[in-house]
């Protein structure tokens, strides 16, 4: 009997070790996983900004243009303002297209990637 119960309590000895490396496995690949995560927000961020400071310089120097070609810098800002106004409100009807797919397909490569899981 004392040695059925000495191997069940190996046993349970052995789950225990197996349960905490199993969970500092799961740690560790939430860990790298976050990693990635924060990776491709501040890349996509970094570009956004990028695309924002690039987009307002086009539009001064396209109000500048037009305010020249009628002789009125404040009506070539203000067809300007209309224009990306309307090109606003085409993006934000269409934003799930463009933008909430792209990032749920990203986020879902991300975290159920199978490359580094162990093959049971």
């Amino acid at each position: 009997m004392s040695e059925e119960l000495h191997r069940i309590e190996a046993l349970v000895e052995k789950l225990k070790n197996y349960l905490n490396t199993r969970l500092s496995e799961l740690k560790l690949a939430m860990a790298e996983k976050t990693a990635k995560v924060i990776a491709v927000v501040v890349a996509v961020l970094l570009a956004a900004l990028m695309f924002f400071l690039f987009l307002t310089l086009l539009m001064v120097g396209v109000a500048l243009l037009i305010g020249e070609w009628l002789n009125s810098y404040w009506l070539g800002f203000f067809i300007t303002a209309g224009m990306v106004l309307i090109l606003a409100l085409i993006g934000w009807q269409t934003r799930d297209r463009w933008l909430r797919i792209p990032i749920m397909n990203l986020l879902l490569a991300v975290f159920f990637n199978d490359n580094n899981d162990e093959t049971h």
